[in-house]
């Protein structure tokens, strides 16, 4: 593979002129790579810079636009490795349009198809092949991503990356229709991990989830992904006026219960029959007949449906409608809700899709991303990192390449050379409480990822997968950090003790840091997400020659 070396490039024909030293060399010295590398896809070999098209970019496009179309035209562009500012804007368009565990999985599969990756289902027999680019989903809320090296060879390790995308939400309970109260129409909910607490009162709340929908000819059952992101839905505080209120007692049966529209509002003798009085939607015995019938009408016009009975069942949930969004003066904020995991495992996938433009014939590793959901209530579900998931993958693709067909001993081998990057955001220094911090145990944002520390077993990390990972970093010119929380304090988990103990390989808990986790709106860097996929793909990429080190 041609070296990517300023030096063995050639000198460009064309060079603008921009006042201002640095900023012309930035722009130049871009604008020599992209012509070399298009001057290589023409040569059929080609190496892939970093280059950040906001800075230098769209100055070459205007100069050289003919050179640009033909460099557009390199398979997997849109993936290639950016500047650490040019993923901000991408990863809060993707907070923002996917509030669900399902618009998330739905949205990496779209990324992963159009990059040119085959999805395979759990169902049906894997014929993979050295050189390939894989997926598969389970529940529609897990996914599981990975390439296989050119030279890959069964036994061989697989060097994961693992995160989770379900975020604190409230539910729809199963009979969602609630009695109606002083006029008011309320929504049954119900918390998912530590959602419903007080940064949920008085916010803006959406109504998204997927839907099962009966084809009235086929008789066959589809999944199909619904969101209103309009404020429906909203928690009132009680006025302080009134005493207490609900800080301090906040029943969250009673006292967090939506409202989502007004009946009989003007009637001032609404008797105890009126207070049950519902339309019935979709017939006797119909899902749709215990759910609001408001609610049922915006569902089934979202979705352009006619008959309500159709509606087979439906998982719901609550999520805040606010965008997500920069700040600060310098605008080196995100502010943004579902931040906790879906930072990780957006960079993850990015990192992935990035290290899979370009595939060394000497390649001889599998590399994986994995996205589980219900890591907030513990993992324990089919779809949950304690689930079979991972496993039955790599067995998988372990099987598929040994000549003896399943063996334990080749599995097991497979483990032993594998590491796994269990990527679960970690706790930023806060300003204003540095005394909850241990002292050089601080993340900063914007600075690089952060290594997880537990001498209690919550997180995976030890002195070998620290020092490896070190050295990956030392040699990629990234940065990690260390988090360690006090001995007073208590520790959070991950999904990397559970996938680490379940296959035996080695493992380290390192994420991206945040302010206010598990609140309905958090704060991450601006240049965190960019500064993960940077990492992460330097981990994916030279894993396995590091790992010979530690041998």
């Amino acid at each position: 593979m041609v070296k990517n070396k300023s030096s063995e490039l050639p000198d460009s024909p064309s060079v603008m002129s921009y006042e201002g030293s640095r900023e012309q060399d930035i722009a130049n010295s871009r604008i020599a790579e992209l012509e070399a590398l298009v001057r290589r896809l023409t040569a059929g070999n080609y190496a892939l810079p970093v280059y950040s098209e906001p800075a230098g970019f769209r100055r070459y496009k205007r100069a050289n636009g003919e050179l640009a179309e033909r460099a557009t035209m390199l398979p997997g562009w849109e993936n290639m490795l950016k500047a650490a500012e040019d993923y901000t804007d991408p990863f809060c368009s993707f907070l923002t349009n996917n509030p669900t565990v399902w618009h998330a999985v739905d949205y990496f599969e779209k990324k992963l198809h159009k990059a040119g990756f085959k999805k395979y289902t759990e169902r049906e027999t894997w014929e993979l092949e050295a050189g390939g680019k894989y997926y598969t989903t389970r529940n529609g809320s897990s996914l599981i991503a990975f390439t296989v090296g050119k030279n890959y060879k069964s036994g061989n390790g697989v060097a994961m990356i693992a995160g989770h995308v379900d975020a604190l939400t409230a539910r729809l309970k199963p009979v969602s229709t609630k009695k109606t109260t002083a006029g008011y129409i309320q929504l049954g909910v119900a918390p998912y991990a530590g959602a419903l607490n007080s940064t949920w009162w008085d916010r803006d709340l959406g109504v998204a989830g997927r839907v099962l929908v009966r084809d009235g000819q086929t008789g066959n059952v589809s999944t199909r992904l619904v969101k209103l992101d309009w404020p429906i839905a909203r928690i009132p505080t009680l006025a302080p006026h009134f005493g207490i209120g609900m800080e301090g007692q906040n029943n969250m049966e009673t006292q967090t219960v939506p409202i989502i529209g007004l009946e009989n509002s003007g009637s001032h003798n609404q008797g105890p029959q009126d207070e049950w009085a519902n339309v019935i939607l979709g017939g006797e015995g119909a899902f749709t007949a215990t759910q609001p019938p408001k609610l049922v009408r915006a569902i089934a016009g979202a979705l352009n449906i006619q008959d309500f009975s159709s509606i087979v069942n439906w998982e719901l949930e609550l999520f805040d409608t606010q965008p997500a969004q920069t700040g600060g003066l310098d605008k080196e904020f995100i502010f943004a809700g579902r931040i906790d995991d879906k930072l990780c495992s957006w960079a993850a996938l990015e990192g992935l899709l990035a290290s899979a433009t370009v595939t060394p014939a000497d390649d001889g590793v599998v590399k994986l991303v994995g996205l589980f959901d219900d890591e907030e209530i513990g993992s324990l579900l089919r779809q949950g990192a304690r689930g079979n998931f991972l496993p039955s993958v790599i067995e998988r693709i372990s099987e598929s390449f040994s000549s003896n067909g399943s063996s334990a001993n080749i599995l097991s081998q497979t483990y032993a050379n594998s590491f796994l990057v269990s990527a679960d955001v970690t706790h930023a220094v806060h300003p204003n409480f540095l005394g909850s911090y241990l002292e050089g145990h601080s993340p900063r944002l914007n600075v690089g990822l952060t290594v997880a520390a537990d001498s209690n077993g919550h997180m995976t990390t030890d002195a070998v997968s620290t020092a490896l990972l070190a050295r990956i970093a030392e040699k990629s010119g990234n940065k990690l950090q260390v988090f360690m929380i006090r001995n007073d304090s208590r520790s959070g988990g991950t999904v990397g003790p559970m996938l680490s103990s379940a296959m035996g390989v080695r493992a380290i808990d390192a994420g991206l840091p945040q302010l206010s986790m598990h609140s309905i709106r958090a704060t991450t860097g601006s240049l965190d997400p960019g500064l993960g996929v940077h990492m992460f793909k330097a981990f994916l990429d030279k894993f396995e020659s590091v790992d010979k080190e530690f041998e």
